[in-house]
This record gives C-alpha cells, structure tokens and sequence, in this order.
C-alpha cells in the first residue's frame, strides 16, 4: 500500500473554513454529542470501519510513521478518503470531531511517529474506548507540524469530555473542572469560556460568529439542564445545531446518542434525519466495510441501505468534493487517486 502523498496535499488537504460547532449534553445520565459541519461542500459517505486490521499512518515527509491494529469498529464521516474521517464514533461509545483553530501550533517533529489530523481521528477511534486514552495517545504519537489548524472535541460513554487543542507546540487539555461548558467553536476554548461567563444568557449577538455560537449554545445546555423540559435529549441536540446553524453553509448536523449506539444525521441537500444504528453492523475483521453517501433521498433508520465498497461511488463523491472545494483547496488527479487508493491493502492484522 503506497503511503506517501505530496506535501502540497498534506498542507491543503481541508479547506481553510471549518466554522463548526460541538457540544455534549449530560441530561440524567443520558449522554448526546451534537455537531454542525459548516464547509463549502456536503458531498461525503458514511463509513464502517472494522476491528483488527493493521493499519499504517500516511507517510509525507520524513517523518516516522505509525502502526496499529484496530481494537474497536467505528462509524465515520469521510469526505477525502476512507481512513481520513471528519469524525465519527466506535463501538465503545467514543466520539471525536475536529474544528478550525487559526491559533493551533502543532508539536515540532521528534521522536514520536506523525500521523496527519485527519488519519489522528480514525486513530483515537481505531484504538481509545475513553477520553483519557485519547489524551495519554499524545506521549505515543503526534499530529504532523504541517497542515490545517484544526481542535477536537472529544467525548465517551462515561460523560467525559475534553478539549484537545495544540498551542505552542503542545497538547492543551481541558477537562473536568476546567471544562465548566462541554462546548467548543472556533476560538481557543480558554478565550471562549471568558466571553460565555460574561455574556450567558443575555439576549445579545456578538460580532465574532464564532463566540456567538459558542455562547448561543451554552445557554441552551443551561437551560435544558436546569428546567425540565420535556423533550429527548436528542431532539433537544437538534434544536441546538439549528439554533447555530449558518444558512447552506451548514452542511451537516449530526447527534451521536452515545447511550445506545445511534448516529443521527441530516445534511443540508437532505434535511430528513436519517439513523445509524451499531447493533446492526458485524465490525468482524473478516467481514468487508460498508457504505453509505449520505446524500441520498433516505429517511428514518438507513442502516440497512449500506452497500459494500463502490470504488465508482467513491470517486463520483471524491469528484465532486474536491470541484466544490477548489476555490479553497488545490487538489490533483494524481493526488486524488493516491487519497482513494489509501485503504487499499488494509488487512486483518496478525
């Protein structure tokens, strides 16, 4: 399997607007992760990924790579290939998802292996069932220096939740007690939580879109948190995600009920919200992945409408992501097929 790409691809592989928002509702014990994923484009294909095969980290300079075998399954969306996920959640209730950060520094090259930030997703999912582990991975690998500035919010099925972001070079964290808002945007989460403490539940709008979102959905989770309302957790994740929703530009929303294993989601071509349930899915290594473009004219539960791989679907999808992106990134056919032709070679490991 080739696992070396351009190193014009590894600094443009996302576009430079990734004005998302996450959040992770605690309500009784019942625990919900909401996501809006604001892009130029909303082409994608939800992805199953299956324990117990190896796997090696895309190699693009002279950096180590690293190896792994997949502990846990997992559920993605993918946009630039099936082992570079935007987010997703495994089979233990793990769920991380990636945001812009114009104020990341990634750690300098050392010791450590390099994996890209978008592979560093399907990473924690291939091998962390908790958030902890997520944050220990950091003394085994790093996030290559070079690429998309980009943070991660980072939930389990324990309602731990953490921040991770890399400034000055270093992993930043913010848990437990310092995390008072399970909320995060654009700016840096320290920045953000000093703005929400002044302005919560004030009936203004801010001129950083950003912080405005990240306020607006504070004051959501503490209502519902403090009043009864009657409404599922779920349905209340949604109202959140349209309430910091901006316009078209919002692609996809998501809700990952981690309690029982479910993925909602709707995009911005088809607003009916489709379901993604584990219990019906085998993650054996033996058995293929499967796939869904999460596009399609479907409604209500969808998990039986994956197909298996369709290396045609893939590269109309591909097309299509990388035509809608091309005001903001510059992506080759050569470099088009080596994305694709990536998972090729992935096998059960020994």
């Amino acid at each position: 399997m080739k696992k070396v790409l351009p190193f014009v691809l590894l600094c443009f592989l996302y576009p430079p607007v990734l004005a998302c928002t996450t959040f992770c509702i605690n309500k009784d014990g019942h625990i919900v992760f909401g996501r809006n994923y604001d892009v130029v484009t909303g082409a994608g294909i939800v992805y199953t990924n299956q324990r117990g095969l190896f796997k090696t980290s895309m190699n693009t300079g002279n950096d180590a790579t690293a190896s792994w075998i997949s502990r846990y399954g997992s559920i993605t969306f993918n946009q630039y290939g099936k082992e570079f996920p935007t987010g997703g959640m495994n089979e233990k209730g793990l769920v991380v998802e990636l945001m812009q950060l114009d104020e990341t520094v990634y750690p300098a090259a050392d010791d450590r292996p390099a994996v890209g930030m978008l592979q560093w997703i399907q990473y924690q999912l291939d091998n962390s069932a908790s958030t902890a582990e997520v944050i220990a991975s950091d003394a085994l690998i790093r996030i290559k220096e070079k690429g998309p500035l980009i943070h991660y919010l980072v939930a389990d099925a324990e309602g731990n939740v953490a921040t991770i972001e890399f400034l000055n070079g270093k992993m930043t964290v913010h848990k437990d007690e310092s995390l008072p808002f399970p909320v995060l945007t654009n700016n840096t989460y320290a920045s953000s939580v000093e703005v929400t403490k002044r302005w919560i539940g004030k009936n203004v709008s801010l001129q950083n879109n950003s912080l405005d979102r990240f306020v607006k959905a504070c004051g959501m989770l503490k209502k519902f948190n403090e009043t009864n309302m009657d409404m599922p957790v779920t349905d209340f994740a949604f109202s959140i995600l349209d309430e910091v929703a901006q316009g078209n530009f919002t692609r996809w929303s998501i809700v990952y009920d981690i309690n029982n294993k479910k993925i909602h989601f709707k995009t911005e071509a088809n607003k009916e919200i489709k379901t993604v349930q584990f219990a019906v899915f085998d993650f054996a290594c033996n058995l293929p992945s499967r796939m869904l473009n999460m596009n399609q004219d479907l409604k209500g539960d969808v998990s039986r409408n994956f197909t298996l791989s369709d290396k045609k679907l893939k590269r109309q999808i591909m097309d299509q992501v990388v035509l809608e992106s091309s005001s903001r990134v510059s992506i080759t056919k050569k470099e088009e097929d080596e994305l694709l032709a990536f998972e090729e070679g992935i096998d059960c490991g020994k």
